[in-house]
């Protein structure tokens, strides 16, 4: 038998941004995806998705073209490039407990935990690190179906805790976890993925290829605050809102990253670096729906030190950063403003 647990990931800072070669910080919650695969006498994966009321069976001899969005022969046909053999069936149950299309990043959880699947069902015993899982189930997501994303999502799932990414180099750097309580809202609204991140990245892309017009050495990487008013007479008056969105939110960044460094950050602090990062996020970026700005702002009224939507937007969950004395009003709040569901969460370590 084959146990696989997986967690999911919320971006604290820098949400937008990795697409663009900036780093976000992200960190992983005790929310899971659970795999549990058992040996069949045939040569097939044959799969039950009971949360979502769907099952499929892959055999292992397939070689029909991949269809679009099929993670999981994705996968597979990479880890064969990479020299895997996989011989023996399995039956496998695919459960957990992470909102499905909600900004917790349950497709990345899925497809981290298929990869960690596959190298353990491997005919000859292979070690990937954590980096190449992570890099291998960014390859299947996204570049082998030519989406639009960054590799947040991937590297954060599978390399685990509170980590800052430095997106353009593929660096990770461990944070202190201890940022402080959190409660998770979901909104019942289906976020909007790919119509938002293919507008909000063209558009950011656009504004600086402007810039660049203007400056050719000119580097998103080394900007500072000042860049927007000595560069927005050349940004096109549709990209000026995220020019401004990406030197802000990579400032902010940057400020959570010194607070998170070595001790514990003050969630005060924190609180207001979140609370900034959202303003941009539904400000310039226009990522979030007004029922849930209601509802950040009912969190923030109950005593929220910082709230934020959470993932690509237009639709799922939020986070917020609370107290112990403030968290079960801070719930309230979320349920009371339309909120299907709010909880306390934890970091993970790993």
């Amino acid at each position: 038998m084959i146990n696989i647990r997986v967690p999911a990931r919320i971006c604290f800072y820098g949400d937008h941004q990795d697409y663009l070669g900036l780093p976000v910080i992200a960190g992983t919650i005790n929310r899971f995806i659970h795999l549990e695969a058992n040996p069949i006498d045939k040569p097939q994966f044959v799969i039950q998705m009971p949360d979502i009321g769907k099952a499929r069976t892959i055999d292992l001899a397939d070689d029909a073209p991949i269809e679009q969005d099929d993670y999981l022969r994705a996968a597979l046909t990479l880890l064969r490039k990479e020299g895997a053999v996989f011989n023996q069936g399995y039956a496998i149950t695919i459960s957990g407990n992470i909102p499905v299309n909600a900004g917790l990043s349950s497709s990345s959880a899925l497809v981290v935990c298929w990869i960690r699947f596959l190298v353990a069902a491997q005919k000859e015993h292979q070690v990937f690190s954590d980096e190449r899982i992570a890099a291998l189930t960014y390859a299947a997501e996204v570049t082998f179906f030519n989406q639009h994303g960054g590799l947040m999502d991937q590297y954060t799932i599978a390399l685990g805790g509170l980590i800052f990414i430095d997106t353009h180099r593929v660096v990770c750097q461990r944070l202190n976890p201890q940022m402080g309580m959190l409660v998770v809202a979901e909104s019942g609204l289906a976020k909007q993925t790919m119509t938002v991140l293919k507008n909000a990245r063209a558009y950011a892309q656009n504004a600086i290829n402007a810039v660049k017009k203007q400056e050719p050495n000119f580097d998103i990487r080394t900007s500072s605050l000042a860049d927007y008013d000595r560069y927005k007479a050349v940004v096109p008056k549709d990209y000026l809102p995220f020019w401004y969105a990406a030197l802000h939110n990579y400032d902010l960044t940057l400020q959570a990253k010194a607070l998170l460094e070595s001790q514990p950050a003050d969630p005060s602090e924190l609180g207001g670096l979140m609370n900034a990062h959202q303003h941009l996020l539904e400000t310039y970026i226009q990522n979030t729906p007004e029922s849930m700005v209601k509802q950040l702002q009912a969190a923030r009224a109950a005593g929220a030190l910082g709230t934020k939507i959470i993932g690509s937007g237009g639709g799922g969950c939020m986070v917020a950063l609370v107290e112990a004395s403030t968290k079960d009003a801070v719930i309230e709040a979320f349920l009371q403003a339309g909120a299907k569901a709010a909880y306390e969460v934890q970091l993970t370590q790993s």
